[in-house]
């Protein structure tokens, strides 16, 4: 029986992958990858000449004939960049690879998460990776309200045009907390943008986003002072959007544990700004 190797491959910089990587790649007999437009260029600047065939969230049905060949062959699996399986389709072949009792060999690589919260360097007991956020607002703000309690630092993937709406989402959850956007890692235009969510908001509304984004987000904090602000900030943002007092009153108090007298405080508060 052959063998599943996932294989975590640049971020950006082609120059990041490890010499097991290589040496792996080379040595299968077939790759798979979720972009081999992206793939092959690292292949031909590392004169790798291994067949290699797409596998991707929207050809999943060769799902089957991937189990065939692994029965008498090895196979890389590699992802659009960085560690395969995380937040893309790699998870369910190596998942039904287990089952089938597939030896899974893992050559470990560069990260986009590790790699921005390193950069990020926001104080925490840990982080916490959540991926992308759904693209519903209410699963979206669901989703958020499940983490807000949570110490660590949260980190997200996100898309660009999705960007602003995610920030304003997080402003109006989880407050208005320190916060990192990193973009291009380890490319030419590499990019950390370190502020505030309310500070990252204000910028991608008058500069377009571009590029993918790595957002990492502080943990929640059990100061008061910085409670308060969270809440406070949280409340001119669902103002701004329209919600009537009586909403707005009802999701600070659920977010933040506050009576409705306090609530309504900050509604009278941020009518001023």
């Amino acid at each position: 029986m052959g063998r599943l190797y996932v294989v975590a491959t640049p971020i950006g910089n082609l120059g990041d992958i490890t010499i097991r990587a290589l040496e792996t790649l080379r040595s299968c007999d077939l790759i798979l990858a979720e972009d081999t437009r992206r793939t092959r260029a690292l292949l031909a600047r590392y004169d790798i000449t291994t067949p290699l065939k797409s596998y991707h969230q929207h050809n999943k049905r060769r799902l089957d004939d991937v189990l065939s060949r692994l029965d008498a062959a090895d196979v890389a699996l590699v992802s659009d960049a960085g560690m395969p399986a995380v937040s893309d389709p790699g998870f369910e072949l190596i998942t039904v690879a287990v089952e089938k009792g597939i030896e899974v060999d893992v050559i470990p690589g560069p990260s986009a998460v590790v790699t921005a919260v390193v950069g990020a360097a926001l104080p925490a007991p840990g982080f916490l990776f959540a991926g992308f956020l759904p693209r519903g607002d209410r699963d979206r703000v669901k989703r958020l309200e499940s983490l807000a309690g949570l110490p660590y630092a949260l980190v997200f993937y996100e898309a660009p045009h999705r960007l602003r709406a995610t920030v304003d989402d997080m402003i109006a959850v989880l407050g208005n907390r320190a916060a990192v956007a990193a973009r291009e890692l380890t490319k030419v235009h590499q990019e950390y943008v370190r502020g505030t969510l309310a500070s990252l908001a204000e910028r991608y509304t008058s500069q377009e986003p571009r590029g993918e984004f790595t957002l990492v987000v502080a943990g929640a904090t059990a100061r008061e002072e910085d409670r308060a602000d969270e809440a406070r900030e949280a409340m001119r943002v669902l103002r701004e959007r329209g919600e009537s007092a009586r909403d707005a009153v009802d999701a600070v108090m659920a977010r933040f544990g506050m009576t409705r007298n306090d609530a309504y405080k900050l509604w009278v508060e941020t009518s001023h700004k």
